[in-house]
């Protein structure tokens, strides 16, 4: 694998870093998320994916390095970057006492969107919703929430997207419901980054994957780059392909449970080669 830096890319990253007091939480981080692709920041709980995230969303100030979202320096241009952007974060943030339609009309209200009905009845349509779009947001289940959510997100079609590990909390099928929304945003040319600590989350979801360690990115490339650091196992004469969690833990060991204080305050609703530094 080797790196490519995209002049054209969607999100550039190079050389973060965020301490709080003592602790280095971002240690020189790196990526680049092509334009319209899915990014999986993947890593454990407290590795810093949620410091990441608000830095680029110009909610937390950076110590250190440069990162352009859209093009907009994301130090010096937050206002540029917000209007570019739509985070999702760890629980989704619908107002129950409305129908789903009525969030929705609400948010393209407050965003000065033309046409807010006709914007809330498509997007209702897009994510598998009209039917529901007339019951109060409190009894959907837990899916039926996050899409919501996210339809919610995409009101005035920002071209970038972050979601903050979005299937937290949810149960199997409401996680599958949640990857074919996501799946659903990148074939609209959407670009999407996407954190999560849940491995088969990245294997099924994204174009490429980085894998946040230590404040560090130490991998970063496409699932089938990533599973060929690790050789196959031969089983009876039959080869087997390592599984993308199987280069994890090749990769971080078992000591990737670091504090990451942002992660624990907030409900904040390229071919590349592989570094260790």
């Amino acid at each position: 694998m080797t790196t490519n830096q995209t002049a054209d890319a969607a999100i550039h990253v190079r050389g973060l870093t965020k301490s709080f007091k003592d602790l280095q939480v971002l240690r020189g981080v790196d990526f680049d998320v092509e334009r319209g692709s899915i990014f999986a920041l993947l890593g454990s709980n407290g590795a810093g994916k949620t410091t990441a995230i608000r830095i680029l969303s110009s909610l937390l100030k950076a110590d250190g390095g440069v990162a352009t979202v859209n093009g907009f320096d994301a130090f010096a241009q937050g206002a540029q970057v917000r209007q570019s952007i739509s985070l999702t974060g760890q629980f989704a943030a619908v107002d129950e006492i409305l129908t789903g339609r009525e969030n929705l009309v609400l948010i393209a209200k407050l965003r000065h969107v033309a046409d807010p009905e006709g914007v809330a009845d498509r997007l209702l349509d897009r994510f598998s919703l009209t039917e529901a779009g007339s019951r109060k947001a409190s009894t959907y289940s837990g899916g039926m929430r996050r899409r919501l959510d996210i339809a919610m997100s995409l009101i005035g079609n920002p071209p970038v997207i972050f979601l903050d590990e979005p299937t937290t909390g949810l149960d199997p099928e409401a996680r599958v419901e949640v990857w074919d929304a996501v799946k659903e945003l990148a074939s609209g040319g959407t670009t999407v980054l996407l954190t999560t600590q849940y491995l088969d989350e990245a294997e099924q979801l994204a174009d490429s994957i980085a894998i946040l360690h230590k404040g560090r990115i130490i991998v970063n490339g496409t699932l089938a780059e990533l599973k060929a650091l690790l050789p196959p196992a031969e089983v009876q004469y039959v080869e087997k392909q390592p599984t993308l969690e199987d280069v994890f833990f090749a990769l971080v060991g078992d000591d990737g449970n670091e504090h990451d204080p942002v992660s624990e305050d907030t409900n904040t609703p390229s071919t590349v080669t592989p570094t260790t530094k």
